[in-house]
Formats: structure tokens, C-alpha cells, sequence
């Protein structure tokens, strides 16, 4: 790794983490507290199982 690339995954992650934290913000605005703790722990699980975000279920209205 070249000293070029750290502040590019830097800023990269940095772009995600504003990103996530706009996205919950949102969840918690719609939805409240619980259903944006549950939702990010489950976005959690499926990465650390490596299941498909594709094949998630889906909540009902």
C-alpha cells in the first residue's frame, strides 16, 4: 500500500460512515430507535453469514 492510497480508503470510509449515519437518521425519523438498531444488526448478520442481501426477507406493512 502507497501513501496515495490510504487517504483515498480514508475518505472512502469516511463517505460510507456519513452515509450509514444519514440512512439511520432516516430509519429512526421513519420508524423509530428499535426498528433502526434492528435493521443495522441485521444488515450485521447477513454480512457476517455472507447471505445475499437479495434473498432477505421482507417486513410487511
Amino acid at each position: 500500500m502507497t501513501a496515495t492510497q490510504v487517504p483515498n480508503q480514508t475518505d472512502s470510509k469516511d463517505h460510507f460512515f456519513k452515509e450509514l449515519a444519514e440512512l439511520s437518521e432516516r430509519m429512526i425519523a421513519a420508524h423509530g430507535k428499535e426498528f433502526s438498531m434492528g435493521a443495522l444488526v441485521l444488515a450485521a448478520r447477513f454480512i457476517a453469514e455472507n447471505k445475499s442481501f437479495d434473498q432477505a426477507p421482507t417486513a410487511t406493512q
